[in-house]
């Protein structure tokens, strides 16, 4: 079974690969079209980093394709819909990499409001500028925290820590951390020194920050992105740097991002007390490793158990396995009569059923089973055929 690692991966998923028993491919940069479906005919896991898109193109050229990992927090460049239609689980890592962003975005607040960045130019280009003007602690000012999901809410934390007074807001019920408070968005913007933006990549965030926002901000604030690129107008935030409204920004995350060391462009360039850098966020050793043993680990065990435990697609089921059982999986359309179906195929074949498990999320249903002996061919060939089954699958061992 072939496993395809795009995107620098860590090294630490192809250990947890070749130790399985896999065949394991890396290569250091992402795939796209053609060469991307090419790449795919015989490859039964994919591993990919935010630049591959995995759309049903790209799937409908992997006949044996069985899952996906995002190794990263954000899914968006996977059609997961597509990938439900073809039973291909996908899986992420939404934490290893949160505690990396939140020391970073810290960082920048510090650099920002001291203005280090600045001098440190200034320095290089052989002027010596000792000056405390526009330079401050950030001890008593306040922190407007924009999405306080699992980044947001670490933030909080070290920002408290140092000082500062946080205030948030969020569009789900969350529990706040240590003194932070909820608000409003617009009152986080109006009250806030220092705002930074930490909200999901889902459509509705598109556009979330242009002129009129910044315009709320209070006079002379600093702004941080290190969330999506597609949530800012930074059109309308390098005019408000310009002007001087806004004093300071920190962005991570861009728009139109390239690929590695390709050339880039932004209208934020050049201009004073602006941190810029590449999409870096969580790219510490640490997380990467991390993040590289996580995903590996849980498509690992999909493929050996079934077990479909925080997947972002398929429901989530897991049976613990009698290792004198053997194990089936069965992905369905969520249809009345499945489970049935399924039950009276083994039970015709004289197949005893030692323990069952299902669960379903909307049109999908996901069964794992443990027989007392193992499937032949043509009983594959049996249970593909009941209507609305998706894929039928036993577990997968080096042997």
């Amino acid at each position: 079974m072939k496993v395809l690692l795009l995107e620098n991966i860590s090294g630490a998923a192809k250990t947890k690969f070749v130790e399985a028993g896999f065949e394991v491919e890396s290569l250091p940069s992402a795939l796209n079209g053609l060469n991307l479906r090419e790449k795919l005919q015989d490859v039964a896991v994919l591993g990919i980093r935010s630049k591959t898109n995995i759309t049903q193109a790209v799937l409908e050229a992997a006949p044996g394709l069985l899952a996906v990992g995002a190794f990263c927090i954000g899914v968006d460049q996977i059609d997961r819909a597509a990938c439900s239609h073809r039973g291909i689980a996908v899986f992420n890592d939404p934490h290893s990499n949160s505690r990396s962003v939140a020391e970073l975005a810290l960082g920048e607040i510090i650099m920002l409001l001291r203005r280090t960045f600045a001098a440190s130019t200034e320095l290089h280009c052989g002027t010596w500028n000792k000056s405390a003007t526009g330079s401050h602690e950030v001890r008593g000012l306040v922190l407007g925290i924009v999405g306080y999901g699992r980044i947001g809410s670490q933030l909080s934390d070290l920002a408290e820590a140092v000082g500062m007074r946080v205030i948030f807001s969020d569009v789900t019920d969350v529990l706040a951390r240590g003194n932070a408070k909820r608000h409003t968005f617009e009152e986080v913007l109006q009250q806030a020194d220092v705002v930074t933006l930490h909200v999901d990549g889902k459509p509705r965030n598109r556009n979330l920050f242009g002129k009129e926002e910044f315009h709320l901000m209070k006079p002379g604030a600093c702004f941080l992105n290190l969330s999506r690129g597609f949530v800012v107008d930074h059109e309308a935030l390098a005019t408000h740097l310009k002007s001087g409204r806004i004093s300071g920004v920190a962005v991570d995350v861009f728009p139109n991002e390239p690929e590695a060391k390709g050339p880039f462009a932004s209208p934020l360039q050049n201009l004073p007390n602006v941190i810029l850098t590449p999409h870096i966020g969580g790219s510490t050793e640490e997380a990467q490793q991390n993040i590289g043993q996580f995903v590996s680990s849980r498509l690992v065990d999909y493929l050996q158990t079934g077990n479909s435990m925080l997947s972002v697609n398929l429901p989530h089921c897991h049976l613990e396995h009698d290792p004198k059982s053997y194990r089936l999986t069965h992905i369905h359309q969520n249809m009345p009569g499945m489970l049935f179906a399924v039950n009276e195929a083994l039970a015709k074949r004289g197949i005893n059923i030692e323990r069952q498990v299902l669960d379903t999320r909307g049109e999908l249903g996901y069964a794992i089973y443990d027989i007392n002996r193992s499937l032949d061919c043509e009983l594959v060939t049996e249970l593909e055929k009941i209507p609305h089954t998706i894929r039928v699958r036993t577990a997968w061992s080096p042997e």
